[in-house]
């Protein structure tokens, strides 16, 4: 039997980049849209070449040939599924032929999945477990997930979060301060900050761009400087490591091939997350790297190393450092909206 798997993983691999032009119909009655057809070890990827988007992705173990011996090949994702895409290039349609019944031939009853939400069902378990270690399957989900896709989990996880913090904070002017300030510091429509009543002390962060902050952080300073400075270290932690990978991992090896082969991850993958990110110690960041953040968006270091260690001892070269020591920054917000951001928790 380990023979037999290593033979159908060579032809797995042996295609693992082939890539090539095809016409894909969401349903019988839509009209037919290019794309290109990525092939990947354990799935099929179809994008839209303007936006270089992902529009849907394919199991490899369901998908089948609507039109045996004919061509322009066609395919389908599942026995009776809408969507169909048609091929005309021979290497693309020879790969596919083959790994897919290389990949068949892996479980002990080859029997046709209807689509990719079988994901879950044992045997398509057992041939990921053979394909993919459980971490390089979450990563390379990652890597192909469309922004929409990880603002939707985002936006789950903090659903979930909020059973711990209360929904967040809002008020209009609060919130046209908060957005104000995130465009300031990240650019328009970059970040999302929200402020929560409970559950966070400091800050943390979200896949989508959602960086969370506690209410202290903005009803207990004269300025933004401190919120400001807690937002940009959850942006560099973010940067360091995708914000999405502890979701997957926490979701679990079933969820993230459901997530990769049919677009969606099941919201009860995520129950508990919430609490699990909170009691998380943050990551670190190099203290050199914070500062040539700070400088960039002209802001003050010393109010989060005070925040972080009162003594100074542990965050002295944050201290020592601030890129706008000895300057007059200019102002991150206006007053009247530092002050509508201090009350946005009090409704």
């Amino acid at each position: 039997m380990s023979g037999k798997k290593t033979r159908n993983r060579t032809a797995l691999t042996q295609y693992a980049r082939l890539e090539s032009s095809g016409l894909w119909r969401e349903t019988a009655s839509a009209q037919r849209r290019e794309v290109i057809v990525a092939f990947r070890e354990a799935t099929l990827v179809l994008t839209d070449p303007r936006k270089d988007e992902a529009l849907s992705h394919w199991s490899l173990p369901a998908i089948e040939r609507v039109n045996p011996g004919i061509l322009p090949a066609v395919f389908s994702p599942g026995t009776d599924a809408d969507e169909t895409l048609e091929i005309d290039d021979a290497d693309m349609i020879d790969a596919l032929e083959r790994v897919r019944s290389a990949v068949k031939s892996l479980s002990p009853q080859p029997g046709r999945l209807r689509s990719a939400l079988f994901a879950g069902g044992t045997t398509l378990v057992l041939l990921m477990a053979g394909l993919w270690l459980p971490d390089a399957l979450i990563k390379h989900t990652a890597s192909v997930l469309p922004s929409a896709t990880r603002e939707a989990i985002g936006q789950l996880a903090l659903s979930d979060m909020q059973r711990l913090t209360g929904s967040p904070c809002e008020t209009p002017l609060g919130t046209f301060a908060l957005t104000e300030l995130g465009d300031k510091l990240f650019g328009p429509h970059r970040a999302r900050i929200l402020v929560v009543r409970e559950g966070v002390q400091s800050a943390t962060h979200l896949p989508g761009g959602v960086i969370i902050v506690g209410r202290r952080i903005v009803e207990e300073q004269q300025g933004p400087d401190l919120l400001a400075g807690f937002a940009l270290m959850e942006r560099l932690r973010a940067e360091a490591e995708d914000p999405i990978l502890p979701v997957l991992r926490h979701a679990g090896l079933i969820a993230t091939f459901r997530l990769l082969t049919s677009g969606t991850l099941p919201e009860q993958a995520i129950a508990g997350y919430g609490q699990t990110l909170l009691q998380r110690t943050p990551v670190g960041v190099p203290v050199d790297v914070a500062l040539a953040r700070f400088k960039a968006a002209g802001v003050t270091s010393t109010p989060l190393a005070q925040a972080l260690d009162p003594t100074g001892e542990t965050t002295k070269a944050l201290i020592e450092g601030d890129p706008m020591k000895g300057l007059v920054p200019t102002p991150l917000i206006a007053d009247g909206d530092w002050v509508s951001l201090q009350d946005i928790c009090l409704n």
